[in-house]
């Protein structure tokens, strides 16, 4: 099983972090089934994204970043977009880092109560740190696929636990719907799902498994199941939240206490577990993807072991540790990266499009017609909800 599964769970993991278990708990207790459309919509954009990421990634056995900067000649370009990738990424993760790590303090909160919570922090960036540490993308693969398979279980347990309206489901699948003061909450699914940082994640962790196009079958097969499994995950949280009528769930423990009268227990300790998990495995590739967009863009190629590499990450986990432990919110920093990520993803979804149809990249492996369309309509989505999260973030919208 192992052998066959790849880089996929590890994207699967980075998106499925505390703040998509937020934004689809929100989504299910506001708007009931009507979004589920959003979220269906986004794991096709994501899977069709990350396929051209790690296809791009093991025919040129290179990192994204790598082939933007070979690719783009015009110096300034060039200067412009690694400087947008390097923000977005680098700071955006370090702001990012400290709600991963507090989504897996809430999660052991949840298992083991509040009464050693301040160093529920401390415990989740060992754990973290040890993984990374280790500098071997084998073990990190199987301790993420494992972590990954406990928060699938633990999410679509809760979800079935609670008996959902399976003509209901399929209803908020397949007919969109904007409810009113919806638009949002959709952006903010589309937004956790569709996460700039696992294109450059993807490309660069296919070369690490992955050394010949003969595997190409087997990326694919990877990305499709994984990011599926990623998707139903998410809709299982926006089900199981469908079901608490309080308007003061506001987060992934509100709703756990909220189903706790309704289904005991066990309840809050499956929503525990799986908020864990979801927190831990983002609190890991984070800064994992951090670590590899510095060294594609400074062209350092280092690899998991070497010094300059760990110190990235480093950089990463202990921001995160330290503005979760010391209770700071950085606010302005996360304003930034939210602006920052609404730019990147249009302009990196742009540039990947254009290289997966150069046949000087990628020769007989090039897009097809259809995925060249797919690939538009992604854009227009991305400048689109790009545009408005921008708005949102600097108070105009």
């Amino acid at each position: 099983m192992f052998k066959k599964i790849g880089p996929g769970v590890l994207v699967a993991a980075a998106f499925v972090g505390p703040g998509t278990v937020t934004a689809c708990t929100i989504a299910g207790v506001q708007f009931g089934y009507s979004l589920l459309w959003a979220m269906l919509l986004s794991v096709i954009a994501t899977i069709v994204l990350q396929e051209m990421s790690a296809r791009l990634g093991i025919i040129t056995q290179r990192g994204l970043a790598d082939v933007i900067k070979s690719e783009i000649q015009n110096p300034v370009v060039k200067n412009i977009v690694i400087a947008i990738i390097l923000s977005a990424i680098v700071v955006g993760n370090a702001a990012y880092e400290a709600g991963n790590v507090g989504g897996a303090t809430l999660g052991l909160e949840a298992i083991f109560g509040s009464e050693y919570v301040f160093m529920y922090p401390m415990i989740v960036g060992a754990c973290a740190f040890m993984l990374l540490n280790i500098g071997n993308y084998k073990i990190l693969e199987r301790v993420l696929v494992t972590l990954v398979l406990i928060m699938s279980l633990s999410f679509l347990v809760t979800a079935i636990i609670t008996k959902p309206d399976v003509i209901e489901i399929f209803k908020g699948l397949l007919i969109p719907k904007v409810p009113k003061d919806g638009i949002l909450t959709i952006i903010a699914l589309v937004g956790t799902t569709v996460v700039p940082y696992n294109l450059f994640l993807h490309a660069s962790l296919v070369s690490e498994k992955w050394k010949s196009k003969d595997d190409l079958k087997a990326v694919k097969r990877d990305t499709y199941i994984s990011i599926t499994i990623g998707g139903l995950v998410s809709m299982s949280i926006i089900i199981s939240a469908i079901t608490i009528t309080s308007e003061e769930v506001k987060n992934v423990m509100d709703l756990a206490k909220g189903l706790q009268p309704l289904y005991g227990a066990a309840a809050k300790y499956f929503m525990g577990i799986g908020l864990f998990a979801a927190g831990i495995t983002s609190a890991i590739t984070a800064p994992l993807a951090a670590a590899y967009v510095v060294n594609s863009c400074f062209g350092w190629n280092a690899s998991l072991k070497q010094f300059k590499f760990k110190v990235i990450w480093m950089l990463i986990l202990g921001l995160g540790v330290l503005f979760m432990s010391l209770n700071i919110k950085p606010i302005e920093v996360i304003r930034f990266a939210q602006i920052a990520n609404g730019i990147l993803l249009p302009v990196i979804a742009i540039f990947l499009l254009w290289v997966v149809n150069r046949a000087a990249v990628m020769g007989s492996h090039k897009n097809t017609k259809l995925q060249n369309v797919i690939g538009v309509i992604i854009i227009l989505l991305a400048i689109v909800l790009g545009a408005k999260s921008i708005l949102k973030v600097t108070g105009i919208l």
